[in-house]
């Protein structure tokens, strides 16, 4: 029951956001690196944060979360409000850089620090080196999952994708409150896109998974099963930003440049962009979940990714 009356709420939050938003003329202006053409409101990640943090709440005060997890996912919250006040009034990047490595910190301390790295043949087990490259990766996701919410329903979808993937391989029950909290906002996302995320909900996903990576890592699970469920995203932002670099561009201006940019530049529809990525996610998933070793799996996720990426360039090559 908990879980229809959560994704009645993010339905209805992100309703009244939506009108809100355009009442206010809190709108979503093409740009350059714009992938739509018609201003359109924004901020309807909140829906998602409101509904999250309160499922999770629900889950903690009836004894069915750990306070290690509940309190580091928690940390989000203030991520989420930071972003929101940057969707509003476009703060300083050295503000935001410094929320998130103070959020990224906290998180991971709550967590009790990553124990160890499990790579499948070889565990990395001193704690400086790994917490360090921790706090640089969550950073990562944070900001990476932000880059590749650009078309309807692709952050949505995603993140509906990781949850179900990960109540079905760990049984954690948060996953189900993600799963409605981001579909209650999806509804009114699908394409045509009746709103925006915003940063408000596309940073919170990103610092999410890489909270869940990190918690089912020191719970016994390798952080290799994350890096290859999320490989859809990290691959295309990390690619694309290597070529750019190679490319003497200036990593700092928008772009339209990501795999899935290029697909719509070709003339796929937002909704064929969103299935073709849903079909790779749950290729990631059957590989994860039929090769035990993680290590080979990670490898073989990588090359499925690679294909992928090859496959885009054919239809719009990366200038």
């Amino acid at each position: 029951m908990i879980y229809i009356c959560l994704f009645l709420l993010s339905f209805s939050l992100t309703y009244i956001i939506k009108e809100v938003a355009i009442k206010k003329s809190l709108m979503a202006i093409p740009n350059e690196r714009s992938s739509h053409t018609v201003a359109t409101p924004h901020g309807g990640g909140i829906a998602i944060v409101m509904t999250w943090f309160s499922g999770i709440s629900y889950l903690y005060f009836n004894d069915l979360l750990s306070s290690d997890i509940y309190l580091a996912l928690m940390v989000g919250l203030f991520l989420s409000i930071v972003s929101f006040l940057d969707d509003i009034y476009d703060l300083n990047p050295k503000l935001r850089v410094a929320v998130q490595l103070t959020v990224a910190i906290l998180g991971i301390y709550f967590l009790g620090g990553l124990q160890k790295i499990d790579l499948g043949f070889f565990v990395i087990e001193n704690r400086i080196i790994i917490n360090i490259v921790a706090v640089v990766a969550t950073i990562w996701f944070i900001n990476l999952y932000n880059f590749l919410d650009g078309i309807d329903g692709y952050a949505g979808s995603e993140a509906i994708f990781l949850a179900l993937a990960g109540y079905f391989l760990f049984g954690s029950n948060f996953y189900l409150i993600l799963m409605v909290s981001v579909l209650g906002f999806l509804v009114w996302n699908w394409h045509k896109a009746k709103i925006f995320m915003g940063d408000v909900g596309s940073t919170l996903l990103g610092y999410n998974v890489a909270i869940f990576a990190m918690y089912h890592q020191n719970e016994g699970d390798s952080i290799l099963i994350w890096i290859a469920l999320f490989g859809l995203f990290w691959f295309d932002a990390t690619v694309t930003l290597f070529r750019r670099f190679r490319n003497g561009e200036s990593l700092s201006v928008a772009h339209k440049k990501h795999a899935y940019q290029r697909l719509t530049q070709a003339g796929w529809t937002h909704d064929k962009v969103v299935v073709f990525g849903i079909v790779v996610n749950f290729l990631l998933l059957s590989i994860v979940y039929f090769i035990s070793n993680v290590f080979i799996a990670l490898i073989v996720a990588i090359l499925l990714l690679f294909v992928t990426m090859k496959f885009v360039d054919r239809i719009k090559p990366f200038l």
